[in-house]
């Protein structure tokens, strides 16, 4: 099982990269830490297994980003994926300098986040098969991790163009509201889990803006609106 460590400040933002982290099979949060200082001796715990760290950049005390030189003085096999809506270059810039696996900007999409773990795990997974490499192995470590573009002309696995043209005819005809599975899933009269899939995947192709919305209780419910200049391309699949 890999160890996962989520050092956010944001109490729901936690919960939910736990809840993410949860949904991977084989992979397991192991804690979480809310300022630099607990997670600084989590990792300095020697009783305390930890694989990869979820690490938050913008923290009400602290810069994520000063976490990075203390993990790799820890000397232990410790990667990092930074999860965060800092997008300016040289946070970006620095994050690369330390070694950071991947860099998810916020708000994503739950593929994206999977992507990014199983990435990881993949390559980590072919560092350890065989103690010399072939030029296509080390190709595959430093150029192969990395998600391609999403492909618009081909459904994905288990999507039909006549579910898909149902629900894009339904968004075309409400462009400006914002929606959620489940109301969507009962105007169309489809399964929740179907439309979900389908949301998704619009979402991905930027097709879609996705807004998460938190209750008193219970789990966050995720609202979907199209992305005003993406008519034309919803047009595609409606038609």
């Amino acid at each position: 099982m890999i160890n996962v460590l989520i050092v956010d400040d944001d109490a729901m933002v936690a919960e939910l990269n736990r809840m993410y982290v949860a949904q991977i099979a084989g992979f397991q949060c192991c804690g979480t830490a809310s300022t630099l200082r607990q997670a600084e001796e989590m990792i300095n715990d020697p009783q305390r297994d930890i694989d990869l760290v979820l690490l938050d950049v913008y923290m009400q005390q602290d810069s994520g980003l000063d976490l990075l030189p203390t993990i790799r003085a820890s000397g232990r096999a410790i990667d990092v994926i930074m999860i965060t809506s800092s997008a300016d270059a040289a946070t970006i810039q620095t994050s690369l300098h330390y070694g950071v696996v991947d860099y998810l900007i916020k708000p994503f999409q739950f593929p994206r986040f999977e992507e990014a773990l199983t990435s990881w795990r993949e390559k980590r997974k072919l560092m350890s098969a065989h103690p010399y490499y072939e030029q296509s192995d080390v190709d595959r470590l430093l150029h192969g991790g990395a998600p391609e573009a999403a492909d618009t002309r081909r459904l994905p696995k288990g999507l039909t163009a006549q579910t898909l043209r149902t629900i894009c005819q339904w968004i075309d005809a409400h462009p400006g509201i914002e929606f959620s599975t489940d109301e969507l899933a009962n105007a169309v009269n489809i399964s929740r889990v179907s439309c979900r899939k389908y949301l998704i995947w619009l979402a991905q192709i930027n097709i879609l803006y996705t807004t998460i919305h938190y209750g008193a209780t219970g789990r966050p419910v995720y609202r979907y609106q199209l992305i005003a200049d993406q008519y034309s391309l919803l047009k595609q699949y409606s038609q």
